[in-house]
């Protein structure tokens, strides 16, 4: 194997790796037997109480590498210092994938998120989309929230079930799709979600809980589209508006 192709093969496999962190987290992730764990990380100041020694049992029961770090080296991984507890788990997840793994599909139905800030709507969004008519989500890493533990509490065990799309930005995939219908919602648009067209290959796109979705991304839409809403409501929370698009009629 040539160092390109290594490269190549090593930045993959990282690519797949989420980190969690929480002492709850981490138990009820090292509890689950289908998640695949690569490695756990553990603060050597950490006091051997309950918690840890639950936590490094059941590591030793699956066999998994456990690393020790100062504070700082943990909560740089973690990347939350003031919440990981002195713990952090590495997660191989399969269902973590790069968004331009979207152009090997032949049909998709799909929910991108733009600038959601609140890890409780994502987990639900999530937890929508896997329960939903929804092949995946493109989850773009600038201005959203992150996969941590708040969005697995509000996932409910879901977060592993359907492919998740990485990106820097949606300009990265949005831009280089062929033959595919692109929606973005709004409160203010024309057309409903009843007007959609049956496709092949469509991506619904929901925007920020105050701003909606982005001009810039906007501009990349092939039509915007509204949720028809009575007496006079204006709008719907974004986690709701991902249970309706994941449950609407193809």
């Amino acid at each position: 194997m040539n160092d390109s192709q290594e490269y190549k093969d090593k930045k993959a496999f990282f690519d797949k790796i989420i980190t969690l962190y929480g002492r709850n987290v981490v138990i009820e992730i090292l509890q689950d037997d289908s998640i695949k764990i690569h490695k756990l990380h553990l603060a050597d100041s950490n006091k051997t109480d309950g918690a840890v020694e639950t936590i490094l049992s059941l590591a030793k029961k699956r066999d998994i590498e456990v690393d020790y770090h100062d504070k700082k080296q943990l909560s740089r991984i973690s990347k939350n210092a003031k919440q990981d507890q002195g713990v952090a788990i590495d997660i191989i997840s399969q269902t973590y994938q790069n968004v331009r793994e979207i152009k090997k599909l032949d049909n998709f139905r799909l929910i991108a998120l733009d600038g959601i800030q609140n890890p409780q709507n994502l987990g639900m969004i999530i937890r929508s989309c896997a329960a939903g008519n929804v092949d995946g989500i493109i989850l773009p890493k600038k201005s959203t929230a992150k996969i941590s533990p708040l969005v697995v509490k509000a996932s409910a065990g879901t977060l592993f079930k359907l492919p998740i799309y990485f990106c820097n930005s949606l300009d990265e995939i949005l831009n280089d799709l062929e033959d595919t219908k692109i929606y973005s919602l709004s409160s203010h648009a024309k057309n409903s979600i009843y007007d959609v067209e049956k496709s092949n290959k469509s991506i619904f796109i929901l925007g920020n809980e105050s701003d909606g979705v982005s001009s810039e991304v906007e501009k990349l839409c092939n039509d915007s589209i509204s949720i028809p809403m009575n007496r006079g409501v204006e709008s719907l929370n974004v986690a709701v508006t991902a249970s309706l698009i994941a449950f609407m009629k193809q």
